[in-house]
């Protein structure tokens, strides 16, 4: 159901390859982390879903808020992930779960648990890249908000 749920968030955001690029980079982390942090079926259920659709709300945040800003990406995302998931018939704890971290994903005082940790992680994966950050960031980055042996190894072995 995961490839259903990628199929969704292509269509969703259509031309904007970058957009899907970023998604598919950090569902692959987070299913990198996930395996190796040994979650159980229920977690990795909400891992993949979320990873895959972590930033679907961006569309709607810059059209309503002429901004891509974490907080409107945020208000956004939840009901387009909660449609999509919905649709592929998704379970309802799953979806709520989903939701939530969607809801919260840049807000890191909110983690609370390895599921939601994994996402922040393997967004972070990816953003070191694209973003073209320097040593000294990832450096805080990783001492801030890195917290599975897993994630901590991938970021030592590709970054520091």
């Amino acid at each position: 159901m995961y490839e259903k749920v990628c199929k969704e968030m292509i269509a969703y955001f259509g031309s904007d390859v970058r957009r899907i690029n970023h998604a598919l980079k950090v569902w692959a982390f987070a299913r990198i982390i996930g395996e190796n942090e040994n979650l159980d079926k229920f977690s990795k259920d909400v891992v993949n879903y979320t990873a895959i659709l972590h930033d679907i709300g961006i569309k709607d945040a810059e059209r309503k808020y002429n901004s891509n800003a974490g907080i409107y990406q945020e208000k956004e995302g939840p009901a387009i992930a909660k449609d999509i998931l919905t649709k592929i018939g998704v379970d309802n704890s799953i979806i709520e779960r989903v939701c939530f971290i969607i809801g919260h994903h840049h807000t890191y005082n909110k983690i609370d648990g390895l599921d939601f940790q994994i996402i922040v992680e393997a967004d972070f994966l990816v953003n070191i890249y694209e973003d073209e950050m320097k040593k000294e960031a990832i450096e805080k980055i990783k001492n801030s908000y890195f917290k599975t042996r897993t994630a901590l190894e991938l970021i030592s072995t590709m970054y520091l």
